[in-house]
């Protein structure tokens, strides 16, 4: 149990029985008598975002979140599969549940699935993954008028920005939570 003092944005409440994001809150102090916290959150079952007013020493249940370690299989038209690691159960995840994280989602990566009563709800990627180039331009030497940066397509299909020295094959480390290339782990030459 929480109360909206302790409210964040990104914090998981429970709202009649659905799990619930923070999306915005305000703490409003009226002249006589308790604060109030006016909240925006989102559905994370259904994504619709409703307005909810608390007072300020209401105790919110959270919702009861597992986070089981899986792998990831494949893609399976609008979902995708992953087999729970200890029990070999293939669990389906809606396309939309696990978005652009997708892009930088190798197959067979250990992936933690975010689980509400058993039904899967979301997706965490490890922070850093190892990918090769699967298309880009050649960099030309000198071209730094573009800040010395050059689109890469990994083999995923997630786009980075990269230096201008990176080859097709090379193999990056991608931070998955920005985006954003990290280093060359390993020439294609």
């Amino acid at each position: 149990m929480i109360t909206p003092n302790q409210f964040k944005k990104g914090a998981k409440i429970e709202v009649d029985g659905e799990p619930y994001t923070i999306v915005e809150y305000l703490h409003i102090k009226m002249g006589r008598g308790g604060a109030n916290v006016r909240t925006k959150i989102k559905s994370l079952l259904s994504g619709n975002v409703i307005e909810r007013t608390y007072k300020s020493d209401e105790k919110i249940k959270q919702p009861d979140f597992e986070e089981k370690e899986m792998q990831y299989l494949y893609k399976d038209g609008e979902s995708y599969v992953f087999m729970d690691n200890e029990t070999y159960e293939q669990v389906f995840v809606p396309e939309g549940d696990v978005g652009e994280l997708a892009d930088f989602m190798p197959e067979n990566l250990n992936v933690y699935v975010l689980l509400f009563n058993q039904k899967p709800m979301g997706v965490q990627l490890p922070n850093f993954v190892e990918l090769p180039v699967a298309q880009t331009d050649p960099g030309l030497k000198g071209d730094t008028v573009s800040g010395g940066s050059k689109p890469a397509t990994v083999s995923t299909g997630g786009v980075v920005q990269v230096p201008l020295f990176i080859n097709e094959g090379d193999v990056l480390k991608i931070d998955t939570r920005t985006g954003t290339y990290m280093e060359r782990v390993r020439s294609a030459r």
